[in-house]
């Protein structure tokens, strides 16, 4: 598998997929629908969403023979995924622009250019945030509505990933958290199973539904979201303490400054970069059992990995 070739695939199916779904820039009110789509097409890694798309044809992939019928099938339910991969990154989105507000955690930079109220205003931004989040379930249920069980299954999972239990209750967490000398590695696990690894979850587990994957492969993948998305996060943490704001595309060294409970504060940086190996590894030895090794999924992980080196 070429991997470069792959992932650059799914990155502009993706991008193209932002453009198709999203409501023009014009659609009034205009500076709404402006502001959402400067957001959302600042660009990024888009993690998220090519984790639904790689997922979905992995489990599409392995049904597909030789028999074209059931090939065409197969491209059919990978071209499915677009939809919910576009509805995740809506909602990841505006979790972005709703962190870095004034009254979270107070950012000019994002993605190598001005956070959303920097760029248009506080109320704007908020606002964005909020319809971001509201037309990702929208996407759900009108773009899956001939698969009534899968759609409910899709909007079941996103609505849990970014609700009070998980992504906002660990933003939550994040918040309370902030300059606590005490916080134990109990609670930053809290924190990052929810704020940053339900999401990563989300996006596997989603791909899965709509490729069809088996009830066991649906729990191999949720397994391999949350040990994925703690790597991502102790790498951020990493990059946050040793990189430069250029690199980065957002503040660097603002976590430190800021007081927050991170990886390297409660554990160091030499420990850091090895809890990071860890949680890796465990994603990897999750994703063994799906279906061709894990394709290019497993690609994806030893991503997350050297970014920290």
């Amino acid at each position: 598998m070429d991997f470069a070739h792959e992932l650059k695939r799914h990155v502009a199916s993706v991008e193209r997929g932002l453009d198709r779904f999203m409501p023009p820039a014009s659609t009034r009110p205009a500076r709404l629908h402006t502001a959402m789509r400067y957001s959302l097409e600042a660009g990024g890694k888009r993690l998220r969403p090519v984790l639904v798309l790689a997922t979905a044809e992995l489990f599409a992939g392995a049904k597909a023979t030789k028999d074209e019928s059931k090939f065409e099938n197969q491209k059919s339910q990978i071209l499915d995924a677009l939809p919910a991969a576009v509805a995740l990154e809506c909602v990841h989105t505006y979790s972005l622009i709703h962190d870095d507000l004034p009254c979270m955690d107070n950012d000019d930079l994002r993605r190598g250019r001005p956070t959303a109220h920097k760029q248009f205003d506080e109320a704007t931004a908020l606002l964005a945030g909020d319809a971001l989040l509201t037309y990702a379930f929208a996407l759900l249920a009108e773009n899956y509505a001939a698969q009534p069980p899968l759609a409910a299954a899709l909007v079941r999972e996103l609505a849990d990933a970014a609700g009070s239990r998980r992504l906002i209750g660990g933003q939550m967490a994040d918040l309370l958290a902030e300059k606590k000398t005490d916080a134990t590695p109990y609670e930053l696990e809290f924190i990052h199973l929810n704020k940053t690894a339900a999401m990563i979850e989300a996006a596997l587990v989603m791909g899965g539904l709509i490729g069809g994957a088996r009830k066991e492969d649906l729990a191999a993948l949720r397994r391999a979201g949350q040990h994925l998305g703690l790597a991502f996060q102790i790498v951020d943490d990493i990059l946050d303490a040793t990189a430069d704001t250029a690199a980065l595309g957002k503040t660097a060294g603002k976590d430190a400054k800021a007081g927050k409970t991170t990886f390297v504060k409660v554990h160091g940086l030499a420990a850091s970069r090895s809890l990071a190996a860890e949680q890796n590894d465990a994603a990897i030895a999750a994703l063994d059992a799906l279906p061709n090794g894990g394709g290019l999924l497993l690609l994806l992980v030893n991503t997350i990995a050297v970014r920290s080196s």
